[in-house]
This record gives structure tokens, C-alpha cells and sequence, in this order.
């Protein structure tokens, strides 16, 4: 079994516990610095430094016990962040309603990148609603179509 997929499971009844969506677990470089990177995060999708600073306390007791990870690491506990990346399509369904930027594989009508709110949701399309200089305007973008949906802040 692969290692980040151990971690997951090992950490993730600690993050359910205190009602936290453990949202990745990954292992990041910064120069010779080997960081493993938790990203969690509240239902509604905030986060605080204290609950990170807890969870953190916790995860970190429970990878010293087990004696997993071998060589010198940093364990970074984090929020995704407010442009966090939409990984899936129950994902791309929870932020209806939310201002969200989109990167098309395949660009269309003169779009190849859009930031909207997400009006609609279906299996094969999503709907957005933009403005374009100062005009309101809908895109309606195929799933097979998006490169990247991520959500956004709204300036």
C-alpha cells in the first residue's frame, strides 16, 4: 500500500473526529525540505490557525507513534485555501452558487477562460454567469471540456 495512502487512513478518524473534511494529503519540496502537506478544512469550507494548530498536535503525536515515515520531514497542517482546486464533480456540485474560475481545454467562443458564478449543474455541462464588460453573460461549458475549475475570489 502506498505510503500517502496509509497516512490518509491513519489521520483521517483524527480529522473526523474534531468534524474536519480532510481535503489532501500530499508530500511538497522546498530545497532540501521534505513537507507533508495536510490541507483540511470546515464543511462550509473555512478553516483557523487554532484548529490547524490542534489537528496538527494530534497527527503529529499519532506519525510519531507509528514510526512510519523513515527519513526527516515537516508536517504542515493547512487550509486548501479559498481558491481551492474542485477535484470532482460532487465537488463542482457543492460550490453552486459560488464565484468559480474556469480553464478550457478547448476554447470557445473567443473564451478560453472564464470567472463566473456557478448557476447550474449537471452530469455533462455546468453553467456560468460572467460579465463582460459590464454585459452579463452565461457560458455554458461541457465536463469534458474543463481543464481546471477551481473556486475563486470575487474582486
Amino acid at each position: 500500500m502506498d505510503q500517502l495512502v496509509r497516512i490518509k487512513e491513519m489521520i483521517k478518524p483524527i480529522v473526523e473526529e474534531a468534524s474536519i473534511i480532510l481535503y489532501d494529503v500530499c508530500w511538497r519540496n522546498e530545497g532540501s525540505t521534505r513537507i507533508l502537506q495536510v490541507s483540511i478544512m470546515r464543511q462550509d469550507g473555512s478553516m483557523d490557525i487554532d484548529t490547524c494548530s490542534a489537528i496538527s498536535e494530534k497527527i503529529s503525536l499519532r506519525l510519531d507513534a507509528e514510526d512510519m515515515i523513515a527519513s526527516e520531514y515537516f508536517l504542515e497542517v493547512c487550509s486548501p485555501g479559498a481558491e481551492r482546486e474542485l477535484r470532482s464533480k460532487e465537488e463542482i456540485k457543492e460550490a453552486l452558487g459560488e464565484f468559480v474560475y474556469v480553464k478550457l481545454k478547448d476554447p470557445k467562443a473567443g473564451l478560453d477562460e472564464v470567472k463566473g458564478t456557478l448557476q447550474i449543474v449537471e452530469d455533462d455541462k455546468i453553467l456560468i454567469e460572467y460579465m463582460a464588460k459590464a454585459v452579463r453573460k452565461k457560458a455554458e461549458i461541457a465536463m469534458d471540456n474543463i481543464a481546471c475549475i477551481r473556486l475563486s475570489v470575487k474582486i
